[in-house]
């Protein structure tokens, strides 16, 4: 990969997380060729425009303030591959739970796959537990 894609995709990265932190989900979704976001721990995903903004709608319900934390980049031939913190407090229904008004903080990867400098997919690997436990305590 020359300098060139990787700072292209890194670009789109940064832009595509700061938007998330910002809720600006028409700035997110425009980082995407086709909008697709995969959450391995809970085995969802949300593919297309429609489907990745009732996800931001969902989301966003239970945990208001949600917003993440980038500790490290790191590139691969396809993808962008972020370490992040994810950080929220339990404000809104999640999957029948009543919001609990509690914190939490879980780190999370995120692999931001490319086709050229197209980003396709972000998908995303993450210990539910350690959430569920958190705004359950």
């Amino acid at each position: 990969m020359n300098a060139s894609l990787r700072e292209q995709r890194e670009s789109v990265v940064r832009r595509h997380m700061e938007a998330e932190n910002v809720h600006d989900f028409d700035a997110v979704i425009d980082t995407f060729k086709h909008p697709r976001y995969e959450l391995i721990a809970t085995d969802e995903v949300h593919d297309g425009e429609k489907a990745v903004r009732e996800y931001f709608r969902e989301s966003r319900t239970a945990f208001p303030d949600q917003r993440n934390e980038l500790i490290a980049l790191h590139h691969a031939d396809d993808a962008v591959i972020s370490e992040f913190w994810l950080l929220g407090t339990h404000k809104g229904p999640l999957m029948g739970i009543e919001p609990t008004g509690k914190e939490f903080r879980c780190r999370m990867t995120a692999i931001f796959l490319f086709d050229g400098a197209d980003l396709i997919c972000e998908r995303v690997y993450f210990d539910s537990g350690s959430i569920l436990r958190q705004i359950s305590e």
